[in-house]
């Protein structure tokens, strides 16, 4: 089945582990900024970062996003 990303679920999974943007910020030696803008929509993740992501936050890379059936057919636009 394909799949089309929907929102970014990371600022979630950081909340269930109780850790901040900034302290995986640091862990990963990443700006804070960044993360922002995969928290917001701004941009997509590549791969190995959000394995990255995944693995420092404890989850798979299929918890940090929405996955929304693609339809036949039909495009979806993610904002």
């Amino acid at each position: 089945m394909k799949f089309e990303l929907g929102r970014c679920l990371l600022q979630e999974r950081l909340e269930e582990r109780g850790m901040s943007r900034e302290a995986l910020a640091g862990a990963l030696l990443y700006k804070p900024e960044r993360l922002a803008d995969y928290i917001e929509n701004k941009r997509l993740m590549p791969l190995k970062t959000a394995i990255s992501i995944a693995d420092t936050v404890g989850c798979s890379v299929n918890e940090l996003y929405e996955l929304i059936p693609a339809i036949k057919g039909i495009e979806r636009d993610v904002k």
